[in-house]
């Protein structure tokens, strides 16, 4: 059911392409934006949802559970777009500044899955069954770096937010974790995220996978495409750096601003990689 909706709002949107109003350079108007997704399905009462409620690293004791979301929960769906090779493309030619195109496939990109979830929302209540899109639930907070991005932010508190579409991702089969913290899926690690949790009961994605970073054969290659120099063997991510080089992006280019020059030309950016 949830596949044959994804299809159809594909099908009958047009937000899946830069308009002419949103282009910030003519040659873009009518870009697509994402390939076909990836869809996993996990079930609500997995035992992995209460672990990441309680590692300190993932939510800093924020994160909460299907159920907490909606009660009746039985289903958590998530999705993964991936970018179009044209995005792809024109982010790897400067390393050192994101491209027209990846900005683009960040804020026009995140306004379509935002789209699609209300959409899946309003469809799958329309058939009689609860659902929620909890990152688009005013009861949704994320603590970030982020000047002007974040909501709920508390400056004493650490990076979280109390609902994580990537490691939602990892629950539902969808793909393991990189050194750069993206997540790796079998159509790679450079696109968007989404999920819904709903009472209809599907029967939940295998786990191809048990080592959270199974899919990263850390071949480092991200680490030397990061502007900021956020990545290292020794430390993974330093959020705060990655995020003080954001905040220059949208101080140059607001409402803009994203990066993913760490997903770019790696060996996982469209796959999952060999193993080294």
């Amino acid at each position: 059911m949830i596949n044959n909706l994804i299809a159809q709002y594909m099908a009958q949107t047009e937000t899946n392409c830069v308009t002419e109003f949103e282009a910030l350079t003519s040659d873009l108007v009518g870009m697509r934006l994402f390939d076909d997704p990836l869809i996993g399905y996990a079930a609500a009462d997995d035992d992995l949802f209460t672990i990441h409620q309680t590692d300190p690293l993932i939510s800093h004791g924020l994160f909460e559970l299907p159920n907490w979301w909606l009660a009746d929960a039985r289903t958590v769906v998530s999705f993964f777009f991936p970018f179009t090779d044209q995005i792809k493309a024109a982010n790897s030619r400067d390393m050192n500044w994101p491209a027209n195109e990846w900005l683009h496939g960040r804020i026009e990109g995140q306004k379509f899955i935002n789209g699609l979830m209300n959409y899946l929302v309003t469809e799958m209540r329309n058939k009689g069954y609860s659902s929620i899109a909890p990152t688009r639930d005013p009861r949704f907070k994320s603590q970030t770096g982020h000047k002007g991005i974040a909501s709920g932010r508390d400056s004493n508190c650490a990076y979280g937010s109390n609902w994580s579409e990537r490691h939602t991702a990892f629950i539902a089969g969808l793909g393991t974790f990189g050194l750069s913290k993206g997540l790796i899926t079998a159509k790679g690690i450079a696109g968007r995220f989404g999920s819904i949790i709903t009472s209809y009961d599907y029967p939940a994605t295998h786990r191809a996978y048990q080592d959270p970073y199974e899919y990263c054969n850390m071949c480092g290659a991200c680490a030397p495409h990061c502007p900021p120099q956020a990545i290292t063997f020794a430390e993974g991510k330093n959020h705060s750096k990655c995020d003080q080089f954001i905040d220059r992006i949208l101080n140059k280019h607001r409402p803009y601003y994203g990066c993913g020059k760490c997903q770019m030309e790696v060996p996982c950016m469209s796959g999952i990689p060999e193993s080294k």
